[in-house]
């Protein structure tokens, strides 16, 4: 009986072991994932940079942004096209914008990325003309990940401090 009670409890220590590595396996793969779904939504992020490149493969075809509030004002969302025009209009605007990343987190097919941009405008931004200004706004971007690639995007910034600092005589 002492030895059928100890080779059972060998084969249940042995079970446990094996369903502590796979179990680990299985955290590691989720954190593999989740590295690279943040490693995507850095990249969309970061090409907002002046001194970035659009990489429009990193995007689905069927690519929606939703903004709140959108740059012209109210709310709504943007294909992948008209994105990558609003992307290179602020190129323009801002010539040496630059990103911060604050943060991110990712949980699921989503990944929460909290973010700065920072420059001065020296071109004309939606009807503002170059005020040689320093601009300095943040927000959030939630970006839902599919097939290894963007497929929709949620940003929330702050619009009204950054038309602010737009504003002449401030």
């Amino acid at each position: 009986m002492t030895r059928q009670l100890t080779g059972l409890a060998g084969r249940i220590l042995t079970l446990t072991i094996l369903l502590t590595i796979a179990a680990g396996g299985n955290v590691m793969a989720q954190q593999n994932d989740n590295s690279a779904a943040k490693n995507l939504s850095r990249q969309a992020v970061e090409m907002w940079a002046a001194n970035s490149t659009i990489d429009r493969s990193i995007f689905a075809d069927e690519y929606q942004n939703h903004q709140a509030p959108l740059a012209t004002g109210g709310t709504g969302s943007v294909d992948l096209a008209t994105w990558t025009d609003i992307v290179e209009a602020n190129h323009k605007a801002f010539p040496d914008l630059k990103v911060e990343i604050f943060g991110q987190i990712a949980e699921g097919d989503r990944v929460s990325t909290h973010w700065r941009f920072f420059g001065t405008q020296k071109g004309a931004y939606l009807g503002v003309p170059a005020t040689n200004r320093p601009v300095n706004w943040t927000g959030v971007q939630i970006d839902r990940i599919a097939d290894g690639k963007i497929a929709e995007s949620w940003v929330v910034w702050d619009y009204f401090t950054q038309r602010q600092e737009l504003e002449p005589g401030n």
